[in-house]
């Protein structure tokens, strides 16, 4: 099966759970929505309709409390805008630095288009700290924890929004590929 993903982090991630994944980076086009379901369904829509083979994409979005769900659904803008610090800079002075990062997999079964969701709450850090993962690893604290997702890489891995979309996912498809 194919996860369409020009983010080699993602894959990795993916690949990790769902043996004999291919990555296909088709760079498709990202539909400007107001949720990543939205924009999840018509990227896979268009994967399909160029590789002709059951596939799916997940589209992800920082959603911050203080900021009013910002950056949300314009997450990876901002990532390649400002990245991180520039979220960190965005919040100085603000007090509630409470935070979602949620995942969405659409999923084209050659018929219809399945979505999974997965979600981790936490607060945005003062500094950027580790150095593993991508996006906002450096900059994410999950709940219960005090260590970024950055710094403790393998607790992402287990727990994330994007892990826990894919258990969801996994679980749908009921057998390995």
């Amino acid at each position: 099966m194919f996860f369409v993903t020009g983010n080699s982090g993602k894959f990795a991630e993916a690949a990790g759970v769902i043996p004999g994944l291919v990555q296909a980076d088709l760079g498709v086009p990202e539909l400007q929505a107001d949720t990543l379901e939205e924009v999840a369904s018509f990227s896979v829509g268009e994967a399909y309709k160029e590789l002709g083979e059951r596939c799916f994409v997940e589209d992800a979005g920082l959603f911050v409390d203080g900021l009013k769900g910002f950056p949300g659904v314009y997450s990876r803008f901002v990532e390649d805008t400002i990245g991180p610090p520039g979220i960190v800079k965005l919040l100085e002075g603000v007090e509630n630095r409470n935070a979602t990062i949620a995942a969405v997999i659409a999923y084209h079964d050659g018929k219809d288009i399945h979505l999974f969701r997965g979600e981790s709450r936490g607060t945005i850090a003062l500094e950027l700290k580790g150095s593993e993962g991508f996006g906002v690893d450096p900059i994410f604290i999950p709940d219960g924890k005090e260590k970024t997702f950055a710094e403790d890489f393998a607790y992402k891995e287990r727990v994330s929004h994007r892990a826990r979309a894919l258990a969801k996912f996994v679980a749908f498809l009921g057998k390995p590929l």
